[in-house]
């Protein structure tokens, strides 16, 4: 189909950066297992287990549209339901979110961990709908949302970096000063 072949660069491009950096997840996820917080698994699926999802959907949206498709009727039904399974997925992480109690979440991080996946995902549903009357328009916005997931997972992992590199380890780092002074008093 002669719309998709014009998008091959693009998503040569955003599934090739989606790849490396899930794996680049699993390295720093490992780094950091080293010294876990308290109930580091409950916050794992509300905040980081969703940036593994959204990199994987962008990885996942680049091959679907690399492929060799003949009409837009089956790769929009299947991106329309990437984009329905990631609203509902982005409302169980919104629920996990309030229930977990390691951090208390941010007006940011609620953008950037449902406000925004969830605009991604409902844009790459809706346009399923309108990919055969509008298919120039609706690949723009496809583009757009893959775009937004990928950065979306930069933004959540480098989050989560900072705050497991500046905050928990600093109060790793904190507790063996403190017991080696309450011990020479």
């Amino acid at each position: 189909m002669s719309e998709l072949s014009e998008w091959d660069s693009f998503y040569v491009i955003v599934g090739s950066a989606a790849g490396a950096l899930i794996g680049l997840q699993f390295v720093v996820m490992t780094l950091i297992a080293e010294r876990p917080p308290v109930r580091a698994a409950e916050a794992g699926a509300a905040f980081a287990t969703p940036t593994v999802v959204h990199f994987g959907a962008a990885l996942l949206l680049s091959a679907l549209l690399r492929a060799p498709w003949q009409t837009i009727g089956v790769t929009a039904a299947v991106w329309g339901f990437v984009g329905f399974c990631g609203a509902i997925y982005t409302a169980i992480v919104a629920r996990r979110m309030v229930r977990q109690t390691t951090y208390l979440p941010g007006s940011e991080d609620w953008v950037f961990h449902v406000a925004l996946p969830m605009v991604a995902y409902a844009v790459l549903a809706l346009s399923a709908f309108a990919a055969r009357a509008y298919t120039r328009e609706v690949l723009f916005g496809v583009g757009g949302a893959t775009l937004l997931l990928l950065f979306l997972g930069i933004h959540n992992t480098w989050d989560a970096v900072v705050y497991h590199v500046l905050v928990n380890s600093r109060d790793t780092n904190t507790k063996p000063a403190r017991r080696a002074a309450s011990r020479n008093r």
